[in-house]
């Protein structure tokens, strides 16, 4: 009978021992930035594996949202209740910044924070509640479109409680897109605003709104009266959930969705029946700027799928460390050793490629990149929201198959991961929706900027795939539309995990043996097939790294 050997010590601090994530983040920021964001970073990375990771299993299992339609009078409240440990998990994690400090001062530096130390929150976030992580995205999302488009108005009455850290009330917010007819064809969606009495109402349904119910506000695309059709005709609101008088706004929860994972979000059908609602910006830019909102929600989609990753590929690593059989730990065979090395490898690229990306980001939204690298944040956005999407499945997966039948219980995390990270690939839009913007942004010349960045590289092979990439996308620029959309998903995985290689090779170069084994493993598994039967680099290295 197999047994389970001494029980090895679990990770008690998801911040600590991530090497990669400290050279990241010491890399990124101002040595005094880094000071701060380290010691805040070690006190949330304890939380997270704590406390939150406890009441988010309580939330899964036991705790989800539950719909109160109506209260004692019978008076339509459609209030969502949320257990307790939630609301705690909910109030220490906005106090953290990770929205706030974003749009605000940090008080301890006496300045603005970036997206390069709130993605670090959101990964270790996930690495516990990804589940949760979706109504922080929507806030950040709403965050972003009221700083970058509201009047003063509107920034006043709203952002401070969007961006609270503790010091006023916060509001959650919520981006409401998807209607039943339309899902991402946006164009087709037929929510109805009519101005009545100088104020715009909104009649109609959201089939697909997640956090109804726990926002203060949502931003909402509706189409004005009189308006073109398509996605041109659609105007941007901001509707908050309550009006000044603490009574519902004139809109409704139908129903909560009975979803596969991510349960802590409440996702609801919501019918406006009159809801105030308030123009954001230009109203002939509303998809324009929900658009920007969404890629700033893929990158968070991204940082998701990474904690996924990393969580994953840490539960592994502990169970077949203690895990006997036929007289060895698991984790001793050579079939093992290749798995967690490669998994390691990969995870250790992808955060990577995320972080390059983010700091780029951060570039872009203080207006700092010119329009050939924001044409490359776009691509690599699309990229890496594809490619880490499916590998956090991918990684549940690997993991649940070396737990063995222990993987399938709801006793451990992994099944629960397995279905959190299903929904990554959907949300945000799915592969066939960003093989689109693929092909958009290769009629830009997006695919030339960013290969010529990764032909400065000191690997010949690497080079040679750059150049391999280059003479592909020349064929595929001028291929018949239908056969783009044929060959842009795996042109996609080209692309991104050779830029995953030639990143994960500059940062070994920076930092020295450990991260130079990982990323000739991430070269060997993905780019350069081994002559069959020699010894791979992953079980080579295994101790090593």
């Amino acid at each position: 009978m197999q047994v389970l050997a001494n029980k090895q010590q679990k990770t008690k601090n998801f911040y600590e021992g991530d090497e990669t994530l400290h050279q990241l983040l010491q890399q990124k920021l101002a040595p005094q930035f880094f000071h701060f964001a380290n010691e805040e970073l070690l006190k949330f990375g304890e939380r997270c594996a704590g406390p939150i990771d406890q009441r988010a299993k309580i939330t899964d299992r036991e705790g989800e949202p539950k719909l109160q339609r109506y209260d004692a009078y019978g008076e339509e409240v459609s209030r969502v209740i949320v257990n307790e440990g939630y609301l705690q998990t909910v109030k220490e994690t906005y106090e953290t910044g990770i929205v706030g400090y974003v749009h605000k001062e940090i008080p301890a530096l006496h300045q603005k924070g970036n997206y390069v130390y709130s993605f670090a929150q959101g990964y270790l976030l996930s690495q516990t509640e990804p589940g949760f992580y979706c109504p922080v995205t929507l806030t950040m999302a709403t965050a972003f479109l009221l700083d970058q488009y509201a009047s003063d108005e509107l920034k006043q009455r709203f952002l401070p409680h969007v961006i609270a850290t503790g010091d006023v009330e916060l509001y959650e917010g919520a981006t409401f897109l998807s209607e039943r007819q339309g899902g991402s064809d946006v164009g087709a969606n037929i929510l109805e605003a009519r101005l009545e009495d100088g104020q715009w109402r909104l009649f109609g349904e959201k089939y697909f709104a997640s956090n109804a119910g726990m926002c203060g506000v949502a931003m909402v695309l509706a189409r004005k009266e009189g308006a073109s059709s398509g996605s041109k005709g659609l105007t941007l609101f901001a509707v908050p959930w309550h009006t000044e008088e603490g009574t519902l706004n004139h809109l409704r929860i139908r129903r909560l969705k009975d979803k596969l994972g991510v349960k802590a979000v409440p996702s609801g059908e919501v019918e406006f029946e009159g809801a105030l609602a308030y123009v954001v910006g230009d109203p002939n830019k509303g998809i324009y700027y929900m658009l920007e909102a969404l890629n700033l929600s893929r990158i968070c989609n991204a940082a998701a799928s990474l904690g996924i990753m990393k969580r994953t590929l840490d539960e592994a690593i502990h169970y077949t460390s203690g895990r006997r059989a036929f007289g060895h730990t698991l984790s001793e065979y050579p079939m093992v050793q290749e798995t967690l090395s490669t998994l390691k490898a990969k995870w250790h690229a992808s955060l990577i490629g995320l972080f390059d990306l983010v700091e780029r980001y951060d570039r872009v939204t203080a207006s700092l990149a010119d329009e050939d690298e924001q044409l490359v944040v776009r691509l690599l956005i699309a990229l890496l929201k594809k490619e880490t999407a499916e590998y956090a499945i991918h990684f549940a997966h690997e993991s649940i198959e070396l737990h063995g039948g222990n993987g399938f219980m709801e006793d451990f995390v992994m099944a629960r991961l397995l279905r959190d990270a299903q929904v990554l690939t959907v949300w945000e839009g799915p592969a066939n929706i960003l093989a689109h913007e693929l092909i958009r942004l290769s009629k830009k010349n997006a695919h030339q900027t960013l290969l010529a960045q990764l032909h400065h590289t000191t690997h010949p092979l690497l080079k040679a795939r750059v150049a391999e990439l280059q003479q592909k996308f020349e064929t595929f620029v001028k291929l018949p539309d239908a056969l783009q959309t044929i060959e842009a998903k795996p042109l996609m995985t080209e692309l991104t995990q050779l830029f995953e290689a030639v990143t994960a090779v500059r940062h070994g170069e920076l930092h020295g043996e450990r991260e130079q084994k990982l990323a000739e493993i991430y070269i060997e598994q993905y780019l350069e097939k081994r002559p069959f039967g020699e010894v791979p680099l992953a079980v080579k290295y295994f101790t090593q790294i």
